[in-house]
């Protein structure tokens, strides 16, 4: 099931307005004709009671109108005039309006859907919406990507009304079963990221995505034990991202050599100050040696993979590099001139 970002109000809520609405009137209704009961009569003769009101009221405003309870008096028949006849019309609108915005609502998620498929291209899967796909979609929107072209894939109920309440399509399954991860268009996606809680589940999603790619989706994957990235990359993982082994490097650090956990933090966190970025070799800038450039370049990318300045072949940037550097991640007011 695909669920898209909420709006404003659901279809359910509308209904449930709509009901309270007719109720109240229904009530309204009964109030009116059981003040003027002793304006009615009753083939039986014997006066109006609350359940009579109350019969004469749904009869009347569903228009079946039996006709063996009728208004007498001059005020009953005033009041059918002038409150319960516009009740009638009012009572139909809404029991009518329901069906016509349920049957509209079906529609329009119809079509929606419909766009929302034709348009998907190139774009990238979240399988996995907990503190990692989290931070792995944050790090996605501040390089520019639109939340049009991020989808979730998640089985939790919490995780996706959260990935839904933050603007995200969200696609209710396992990432393992291929039907789930077609209903994605994992076929023309840019890349797949694989942030699941288990790395077994991790090593499943890798191998669904390469038998229904054939390998040409970029696979990026979590693993929380350094032993099974190499099984994650036979399974199909182009990159293994193991958040044991980070987490306990960066423990290392704040040990031996503290200050170099603030430089860290302040590169992955957005809007700290420092933060690493990528882009194309300049034309100007092909030929001279990355350390001369005005941007803190501190590593290559030539032909997909990366080339580190102590190296040789980084000494000079060539045409096609992509410059690793790390760029003023600071909010523009707090920038200096």
């Amino acid at each position: 099931m695909i669920h898209f970002p909420a709006q404003r109000r659901g279809p359910l809520s509308a209904l449930s307005l709509r009901l309270a609405a007719a109720m109240g009137l229904v009530f309204a209704t009964v109030a009116v004709v059981y003040i003027d009961r002793h304006g009615y009569r009753d083939v039986n003769d014997d006066g109006l009671s609350l359940l009579d009101c109350f019969y004469y009221t749904v009869v009347t405003l569903s228009t079946t109108g039996y006709g063996d309870i009728t208004p007498v008096s001059e005020s009953a028949r005033l009041i059918n005039v002038l409150l319960i006849t516009p009740a009638r019309v009012l009572f139909l609108i809404i029991l009518v309006g329901t069906t016509l915005e349920v049957l509209t609502e079906q529609y329009r998620t119809g079509r929606r859907l419909q766009r929302w498929e034709r348009k998907l291209k190139d774009h990238v899967i979240i399988c996995g919406y907990g503190t990692k796909g989290r931070s792995a979609v944050s790090a996605l929107l501040e390089n520019g990507l639109d939340k049009s072209r991020i989808v979730v894939v998640e089985r939790s109920g919490p995780a996706l009304r959260q990935a839904t309440s933050n603007g995200l399509v969200a696609i209710e399954g396992s990432a393992t079963r291929s039907s789930v991860l077609n209903q994605a268009h994992v076929r023309t996606a840019k890349a797949v990221i694989i942030a699941t809680d288990s790395d077994d589940a991790s090593v499943l999603v890798a191998l669904t995505v390469r038998q229904l790619t054939a390998g040409q989706v970029r696979i990026i994957a979590a693993a929380r034990e350094a032993e099974n990235a190499p099984l994650l990359k036979q399974s199909g993982a182009h990159h293994v991202i193991v958040s044991s082994a980070t987490a306990g490097r960066l423990l290392g650090l704040s040990t031996s050599a503290p200050p170099l956990i603030d430089v860290v933090e302040d590169l992955l966190t957005p809007g700290q100050g420092m933060a690493l970025a990528m882009r194309s070799a300049e034309r100007h800038e092909v030929g001279r040696s990355p350390r001369e450039l005005e941007t803190l370049v501190i590593a290559l990318v030539r032909r997909g993979k990366v080339v580190t300045l102590a190296d040789r072949a980084g000494a000079v940037v060539e045409t096609g590099d992509m410059l690793v550097h790390v760029r003023d991640d600071r909010p523009a007011a707090n920038t200096l001139p």
